[in-house]
Parts: C-alpha cells; structure tokens; sequence
C-alpha cells in the first residue's frame, strides 16, 4: 500500500522577507507568513490525514502548530526535516556572503552535492537525512496520508532525488513559501504527484477561518 505524503514548506519568515540565508538559525513567520500557515490549516482542516510531522526548527514548528491548532494532530519533530546547516553563510544576504566569503560562496552557488560550508553540511547530507526520515515516515503508515512540515532546501533537493535530476543541476523550478507537494511513498521509492501548489493562497481560500 502506497503513503500520501503532503510535503509543505514553512510560511515566510522575517528574514525570508529580508533575502537573508537561514540554515539552522531561525527567525519568526512574518505577518504573511502566519497568512500562509493559517491557509494551510484552512486547507488542511477539510481533508483526512494520520499523522503531522516537522523539522524541529521554529519557523517550521510555527508552521505546523498552527495548523494542529485547527486540525487537532499532535506534532512530530523531527531534526533530519531540517533545512541544510549554512554555517558561517547563516544571517547573510546573498550579496554581503559574496562579498565577506567569495571563494566560500561561490561554491556554495554551484551547488556542489558535497560541498560542506563551514560550520555547515553539504547538501548531500542534508538530503541523506531527509530521504531517511521520509521513507521511515512512509513505511510507519502504509496506506495512508501523512503532512510534513519542512523547508525550501530539503524541498529542492527532494525533487530533484525523486526525479533523477542531478543534484548540481541549476534549478529551474520554484520553491515557494507555504507551497504544497504530494509525493507517493510505495515498496522504498519516492513518486510525485504534485508540485508547487499554492492555490490555497488565494484571500478567498480564507473566507472560512
């Protein structure tokens, strides 16, 4: 029996809306951010799942205990769903870690899979992470649908995984704030199903909350 997974990125944050790098270090849902994560629980509130999991990071617990607040699941964390740790790039626009960091940064801009940013990871074991706690995720509840709280990065990297894209291939697709992906976990392999989903975004898909 195939599991649901509903992979959701974390409302937007302060310094999302800032351009600022966060990696482990955190910062609030923004005003907006907390719009997103209430359209999220909206949505959510009407459809049937088991079981809500979160990285452990505050913007992602934020996220995923808002939409508990209105569905009633008890949250999971989980550290592996965390977004890629970004060392000494962390607080840092893209700009000023170019500047204070060139060589640093230009090859974190390549997106080398195994480049470890210091006092960071590389990409490569931020997705060994994630792809380990899904499939355990999947395999603990055959058969049903499950939502994932989680981050842009992991995100990324995910589909990428799932697809056979090489990891080092710029991406050419979006990874939005509050965005909802389904993928089908089935006999240790990874489908997707649904990309990029924002419809529950629209100021209409609140008239209910």
């Amino acid at each position: 029996m195939k599991t649901e997974l509903i992979l959701l990125r974390h409302g937007e944050t302060e310094w999302n809306a800032l351009g600022l790098l966060q990696g482990h270090r955190d910062s609030p849902l923004s005003a907006e951010g907390l719009r997103q994560a209430d359209a999220l629980a909206a949505r959510l509130s009407t459809l049937s799942f088991s079981a809500l999991y979160s990285s452990d990071l505050g913007r992602a617990m934020q996220t995923a205990q808002r939409i508990a607040a209105r569905t009633g699941h008890p949250v999971h964390s989980d550290a592996r769903l965390r977004e890629r740790g970004l060392g000494i790039l962390e607080g840092l626009t893209r700009e000023e870690a170019s500047r204070q960091h060139p060589e640093i940064f230009g090859e974190y801009a390549t997106n080398a899979p195994d480049f470890v940013v210091p006092g960071g990871e590389s990409t490569s074991q931020r997705l060994g992470h994630a792809v380990e706690c899904l499939g355990e995720v999947g395999s603990r509840h055959p058969g049903e649908r499950v939502v994932v709280v989680t981050h842009g990065g992991v995100l990324s990297s995910f589909f990428r995984h799932s697809l056979g894209i090489p990891p080092s291939t710029p991406r050419a697709f979006s990874v939005l704030n509050a965005c909802w992906n389904q993928f089908d976990y089935h006999q240790g392999a990874f489908r997707l199903v649904t990309w990029g989903d924002i419809t529950h975004l629209r100021d209409d898909s609140l008239d209910d909350t």
